[in-house]
C-alpha cells in the first residue's frame, strides 16, 4: 500500500524534479507535489507518495535531518490537516 510522506523545511527554490532523484532511492515514485501558494511559489513543504511503507520508513530513517539544499529536511509520514478533522465532526 502507498505511503505518503510530508516534506517540511525545503528550499523555495526545489523543485518536483529535485525531490524525486532525492528520493529515488528509496523506492518507486507515485507522486510529488510542491504545495505552492496563489502566485505559484513554493511554500516550503511538499508531499512524495512512496509505493510501499517499508520504502517510506526507510526515506524517514535516512533523509530526516539531513541537508538538502543548504536546509536540513524534515520527513514524516503525512497527516490529515487540522481543517479536515474540524469539518469531519459536522
Amino acid at each position: 500500500m502507498s505511503q505518503k510522506l510530508y516534506i517540511g523545511n525545503l528550499n523555495w527554490d526545489a523543485t518536483e524534479d529535485d525531490l524525486k532523484e532525492l528520493f529515488a532511492d528509496y523506492g518507486e515514485i507515485e507522486e510529488v507535489v510542491i504545495v505552492k501558494d496563489k502566485f505559484n511559489r513554493s511554500k516550503g513543504f511538499a508531499f512524495v507518495t512512496l509505493q510501499d511503507d517499508d520504502q517510506a520508513q526507510n526515506a524517514i530513517s535516512n533523509l530526516n535531518g539531513n541537508d538538502f539544499m543548504n536546509r536540513p529536511l524534515v520527513v514524516d509520514v503525512a497527516r490529515p490537516s487540522e481543517k479536515k478533522k474540524f469539518f469531519k465532526k459536522f
